[in-house]
């Protein structure tokens, strides 16, 4: 048996040489004019395709099939999309609103928690001239359930069950719509545990199928899509449209950032506030604000709005983790070269960034005031007080974070 023995050899070939295109043109994008031609910047970029390469496939194919659900972890330590927080974990499964979904385990101790219901992915947001981000984002949230909404057994066990009829309090609605459940965790100390989770069918007695011929088309095509819309859309996108991202005026925030949030922010239970950061090799940027009282998480990320290295490196910060000043001011540096201090955001050596500020379970905007100085002027710009921390501390501070990430991705 050679090629050309079966009538789907044509077609495979075909959609493959496509997908290769495709992954071709999306390395080409690696060089756009918002990626600074640095070493680091360049590297950082194909490791962005290479790591996003890694899920494609898992996102167009293995979990594809909405009868036999999976939760797949969207972003992991390795793998880093969509301005990713360094703080939160994701899950996502494709499900549909024809169908009953029962997802049970254990609620773990994350201090955020929220199941989303995503209905349809419009060209354009609606009441907009936006177009949507690239697949698997843009979809509409339908219903939403957070953690101090969910009913669960002394040691945490729960069951929750999306679509059908209602059955209790730990149920979400679907629609004709619906088409991805999404999870997201927040983590504020480091001893947290994360939910652990299983999803099916209601009425699932068969095995699943393999996949077919026209289901490998598919499954190329829609990672080839993938791929290419990826090294597109970011930062492309919310430069362009997002009304929180200002890449002209960097180095702050906008007006008043946090607040209010829209109704697709509500069930999502934050409000956003971002910054782009821009550093000469001697810059440390001051960031400043009071501490809002609720739970809250600022986190770094590259150009192509994937999250730094928070496995290895301080790059997020929480309430739980965060020295506060005694006139009651947080205040983070980023900067290139470990300052001493606390609070410091790490660049990890790239010249330019995002910082995104998320407040959650509160509609309230938080006022911040950022600070340029030199690396150097940074005792006579920060009060004497300023926690600091000792080069032995700071390990202990790097040991802590490893194992607590390292916790949440069990």
């Amino acid at each position: 048996m050679a090629y050309g023995d079966n009538p789907y050899d044509q077609p495979l070939k075909d959609a493959w040489k496509q997908f290769c295109r495709q992954l071709e043109r999306a390395g080409d994008r690696v060089f756009k004019d918002y990626n600074p031609a640095t070493p680091l910047h360049r590297a950082d970029a194909f490791r962005f395709l290479t790591q996003n390469l890694g899920q494609a496939f898992d996102l167009a194919l293995e979990t594809r099939d909405t009868r036999y659900p999976a939760l797949h972890p969207f972003c992991t330590p390795t793998r880093k999309l969509g301005g990713d927080a360094a703080d939160f974990s994701y899950l996502q499964a494709w499900i549909d609103g024809s169908c009953v979904y029962r997802v049970y385990g254990n609620r773990g101790s994350a201090r955020f928690i929220n199941f989303t219901v995503q209905g349809q992915r419009p060209e354009k947001q609606p009441g907009t001239d936006i177009p949507s981000l690239h697949d698997p984002f843009g979809d509409i949230p339908e219903a939403n359930l957070f953690g101090h909404q969910l009913e669960t057994s002394p040691d945490g066990s729960f069951e929750l069950f999306i679509g059908g009829a209602r059955r209790g309090p730990n149920w979400l609605p679907s629609t004709p719509q619906t088409r991805k459940l999404f999870l997201r965790q927040g983590f504020d100390r480091w001893d947290e545990t994360p939910a652990q989770l299983t999803i099916e069918r209601v009425g699932m007695t068969e095995p699943k199928p393999l996949p077919d011929p026209d289901t490998l088309i598919e499954a190329m095509g829609w990672a080839g899509q993938f791929v290419e819309a990826l090294m597109d859309d970011w930062p492309d996108h919310p430069y362009r449209y997002s009304p929180f991202v200002d890449p002209v005026n960097v180095n702050a925030f906008p007006a008043d950032p946090a607040g209010p949030p829209g109704e697709d922010d509500k069930k999502r239970g934050r409000a956003v506030a971002h910054l782009c950061w821009d550093l000469a090799e001697d810059d440390a940027l001051v960031i400043e604000f009071e501490p809002p009282g609720n739970f809250w998480m600022l986190s770094s990320t590259g150009v192509f709005f994937n999250s730094l290295d928070y496995l290895y490196r301080p790059v997020s910060y929480t309430p739980g983790r965060t020295a506060v000043d005694s006139d009651n001011v947080i205040r983070l540096i980023l900067s290139h070269t470990d300052p001493g201090y606390h609070n410091w955001l790490d660049t990890q050596g790239f010249q330019r960034g995002n910082i995104t500020y998320r407040s959650l379970l509160s509609s309230g905007s938080t006022e911040f005031h950022t600070r340029l100085v030199k690396s150097g002027e940074l005792s006579s710009a920060l009060p004497a007080d300023t926690a600091r921390v000792s080069q032995q501390q700071r390990i202990e501070q790097m040991k802590a974070r490893f194992e607590g990430v390292r916790r949440r991705y069990r």
